[in-house]
């Protein structure tokens, strides 16, 4: 293979696919990328087994080939070379000269034959997202997975397409994220994605458009432009998240979510690992965040509030609702809130957050 690209496009296309890379990973070759001519393009292509991405890049092929490459070492040489072209030859013994100005490299290789092929979706039907509706609602559900390995059913998002309208729905059992929109779809389907691969679509989509998704047993594919990727779903049935989910109460706590998310953060600096809820008092009008940390000190902030319901206070994860917050877009929130013991519900047009209290 001899092919000249230049350094911009040669960057982008090892970035985009050694994200699947993992320091847990056992087989040698996962350590490598996989860069090949295909057609007039260079394809790249990086899996950890679990999620496996491709991409294309344009390319000047000179002739014809494949070769697997470290990943990581791969992208520091280029990354380091002289802006323009970038000549890379694959010689007979998998030793690769990459060649930028005057300036030359040596790296050894392993064959493609040892590499392994990402799963082929033959004749199967695929459904149509918009892109700019998938990353929003993966922003706003995605910080609500658990993290917890004994938990790995709720290690991902649920994703959902039932009578034309995408759901997706995250919870760590403290919390839970659930954010809809109406799309084009007749076909139903429920899966469990893994984070790993939420963080690569949320990482990757960049401009509007369609974005096709094909489940096939389990797994799935998602593919826009000159991207594509396959990831390994997670196994299980996730739980009945409907149940949980409160009636909507009349009595609303309307607040700036600038101003709200400025004081929570600011109460927050005082939390720590064995002294993390920050209490809300809620009056008339009126929020006063606070916390107190024994041995650490305290903090006290008046927040002015549309609420004309009954007094009682109130204690939160505060970084529960920075997250909510800082990823809503809304100038003004509304917060459902009962009772010490009860759960807080923000609600928005086609989303819902719900957290629980904690116990001061």
């Amino acid at each position: 293979m001899k092919i000249q690209i230049d350094k911009g496009d040669l960057l982008k296309g090892i970035q985009t696919v050694q994200n699947t890379i993992s320091s847990k990973i056992s087989l040698p070759i996962l350590n490598n990328i996989l860069i090949e001519t295909q057609g007039k393009n260079l394809r790249f292509i990086g899996t950890d087994l679990d999620v496996g991405i491709s991409c294309l890049a344009p390319v000047n092929i000179l002739s014809e080939g494949a070769i697997t490459l470290p990943a990581k070492k791969i992208g520091d040489i280029i990354r380091e070379l002289p802006n323009g072209e970038v000549t890379v030859i694959v010689k007979k013994n998998n030793m690769v000269d990459i060649e930028s100005g005057s300036c030359r490299f040596k790296l050894m290789g392993l064959p493609k034959d040892e590499f392994p092929k990402l799963p082929e979706f033959k004749d199967k039907e695929s459904i149509k997202i918009p892109r700019e509706d998938l990353k929003e609602m993966l922003n706003l559900t995605s910080f609500a997975v658990s993290h917890e390995e004994t938990r790995y059913i709720l290690n991902g998002i649920l994703l959902e397409v039932k009578n034309g309208v995408l759901r997706l729905v995250a919870t760590d059992g403290r919390r839970l994220a659930l954010a809809e929109k109406k799309i084009d779809a007749k076909k139903e389907i429920s899966v469990i994605l893994p984070i790993k691969a939420v963080q690569e679509l949320v990482r990757n989509i960049v401009d509007e458009g369609p974005l096709s998704l094909v489940v096939s047993g389990t797994q799935a594919l998602f593919e826009m432009d000159d991207f594509l990727m396959v990831s390994r779903l997670i196994e299980g049935e996730f739980p009945n998240y409907n149940q949980v989910i409160p009636e909507a109460t009349e009595n609303k706590i309307k607040v700036g979510r600038g101003e709200f998310l400025a004081a929570i953060k600011r109460a927050n600096l005082l939390s720590t690992q064995d002294s993390q809820a920050v209490k809300f008092e809620i009056f008339k009008n009126r929020v006063v965040v606070s916390k107190v940390t024994p041995d650490l000190g305290e903090s006290r902030e008046d927040v002015g509030v549309e609420y004309s319901g009954k007094e009682f206070f109130v204690g939160f994860n505060p970084h529960y609702l920075i997250d909510v917050l800082k990823n809503l877009n809304q100038e003004t929130i509304e917060l459902e809130v009962t009772e010490a013991d009860k759960p807080g519900v923000v609600r928005a047009p086609g989303y819902l957050y719900l957290v629980l209290p904690m116990r001061l």
